[in-house]
């Protein structure tokens, strides 16, 4: 069984592209293209691959120093060898509850990806906790081809891009291109990483999560 959602919203680059991490010296105003390393991650039951992943990097239209925007691109594939068959509804704990073993999902196994947005904060492991500690909330809807974010100094927001519900084994596919992400609000530095999660319902659940490399937006 395959999966697949394509999200795509199509942007022309306006400037030559420049190296990882950010402006180049003497382009402001240019558009930054951020290309960006494959990632694999192992879990139980689960292989969650990232490919072609890439950004690009351009100003805010409102052009008021606080603002700027990232256009990302990328291929998200859960191979998945074992799951019980799940069914979407609001219950699938054995005991009647929601989820299985601290589940968050709503009855079936998922596939959720997105990316991790924080504004004057490097995103590594501590920011990463933060936010994973209390949950990246599954539940929630895509954000279909753009969002707009307001990010205040020292903030860290998680932005879905899409979700997928795993109701067996198989190979489960998420496509993205130029996913607009819009940040105002944050007249420093900021950055952003993208993360995969797959959940496996059942007896012996289970959360893998893929990190990719962080990225400046400026």
């Amino acid at each position: 069984m395959r999966g697949r959602m394509t999200i795509k919203r199509f942007y022309v680059a306006t400037a030559a592209a420049v190296a990882l991490g950010g402006f180049a010296a003497g382009s402001a105003g240019a558009d930054a293209f951020v290309p960006l390393p494959d990632g694999q991650k192992a879990g139980p039951g689960v292989t969650i691959t990232r490919t072609a992943e890439r950004a690009t990097v351009s100003p805010s239209l409102a052009a008021n120093g606080a603002g700027r925007v990232a256009w990302v691109s990328g291929t998200v594939t859960a191979d998945v060898t074992a799951t019980p068959e799940g069914e979407v509804g609001p219950n699938n704990g054995p005991s009647g509850k929601d989820g299985s073993n601290n589940s968050s999902t709503h009855g079936a196994s998922q596939l959720n990806t997105g990316y991790i947005v924080g504004c004057q904060v490097a995103i590594g492991d501590d920011a990463i906790s933060a936010g994973v500690s209390g949950g990246i909330d599954l539940s929630g809807g895509s954000i279909g081809g753009s969002v707009g974010l307001d990010l205040g100094p020292g903030e860290v927001k998680f932005v879905q891009i899409e979700k997928k519900d795993i109701l067996k084994a198989g190979v489960y596919s998420v496509e993205y291109q130029d996913v607009e992400i819009e940040i105002q609000g944050c007249a420093g530095y900021a950055q952003a990483r993208a993360y995969s999660v797959v959940e496996i319902i059942g007896d012996h659940y289970s959360k893998t999560t893929l990190y990719g490399a962080p990225f400046s937006i400026g």
